[in-house]
């Protein structure tokens, strides 16, 4: 039977992505910090405002970027909650314990309704109750699985996928030509 482990690797690849972005001195001031992606909006932000002391825009285009950091913290919060705060954990007790009591009740319940067939359906108890069984304790794994998408199991979303996509996107818009290839699927997976 597979058990998922988490794929990604967070804390250990993020220096080497952010290395491709921003410089070294930059990713140094951040490494201690509990919250990086904050960090690295606090310094665009400090950015802004010495290009727009230097007037390299005016005050509407200062403004219009600032709201865009300022959105782009909010939907990092947002994100941010999505991962951290899955479902509580009593959905998962509850939903195990009364798999466990459903599963015992079965054979009885089988028993009575094929002790009034042919004297041969009798003997189908044991299998259908294992069929049984099965189909919903693969339920209550699925539903484990499903509780948190974004841990890099082979069942969760492909965050690191679409991440490289939007980031290809945004290359290709700005016609950068250090554009990295797409991820490819391991083992039919896609991370």
């Amino acid at each position: 039977m597979y058990t998922p482990t988490v794929c990604e690797d967070y804390n250990n690849k993020l220096e080497s992505e952010l290395i491709l972005f921003i410089s070294q001195d930059e990713i140094n001031s951040i490494a201690k910090k509990s919250n990086k992606a904050t960090q690295i909006l606090k310094t665009q932000s400090k950015r802004l405002q010495e290009l727009k002391d230097k007037e390299y825009f005016d005050n509407f285009r200062h403004v219009e970027l600032h709201e865009l950091i300022g959105t782009f913290y909010t939907d990092q919060g947002k994100s941010e909650r999505i991962k951290n705060f899955p479902f509580p954990r009593q959905y998962a007790s509850v939903a195990i314990w009364m798999t466990f009591i459903f599963v015992v009740l079965i054979p009885f319940g089988l028993m009575d309704i094929l002790k009034e067939q042919e004297d041969w359906m009798f003997w189908l108890t044991p299998f259908l109750t294992a069929l049984i069984t099965w189909v919903f304790f693969l339920m209550e794994k699925i539903g484990d699985y499903s509780e948190n998408p974004f841990e890099g199991t082979y069942n969760d979303v492909p965050i690191t996928s679409i991440s490289r996509t939007i980031e290809i996107d945004l290359r290709e818009m700005i016609d950068d030509t250090n554009i990295r290839e797409p991820l490819e699927s391991e083992n039919g997976f896609l991370m």
